[in-house]
């Protein structure tokens, strides 16, 4: 089941990404914003716009997947792994600066869901056998 749960945060994390990724994308193109039939088709020509519906598509059927299965706390907590992905590749696609603040949650955030995965699993593991007495 871990390998499930593994497996499952990475898509999850893979689609978060692609969805936040492609709407920078999106949004660069979009410029001028204005409402007409021309803003339209130059936004919706954009292959990125697309990446973005695949990706909030598919994270919402890879979460609903997994909140079926995994524990709500650790689950809701490792679903917010992309914005650590999204830092790392926005900094490495966009030359956006990564400055110690911004290192410093993506840590609290890896922590914190450590945190959460080892708890979790210490409550479902079988409790050990407590010592006879005068052992």
């Amino acid at each position: 089941m871990k390998r499930f749960y593994a497996i499952g945060f990475f898509i999850l994390v893979a689609f978060d990404t692609l969805a936040q990724i492609s709407f920078k994308l999106a949004g660069e193109h979009a410029l001028p914003l204005e409402f007409s039939g021309a803003w339209l088709s130059r936004v919706f020509g954009q292959p990125w716009i697309y990446g973005a519906f695949v990706g909030y598509v598919g994270a919402f059927f890879t979460w609903m997947t997994l909140l079926e299965h995994a524990p709500i706390g650790p689950a809701f907590a490792a679903s917010h792994l992309e914005v650590v992905s999204v830092l790392a590749l926005s900094a490495w696609l966009f030359n956006e600066p990564i400055g110690w603040p911004q290192l410093l949650g993506a840590a609290l955030i890896a922590g914190g869901i450590a945190c959460l995965a080892r708890s979790e699993a210490a409550e479902q593991s079988p409790e050990a056998p407590a010592a006879p007495h005068g052992a």
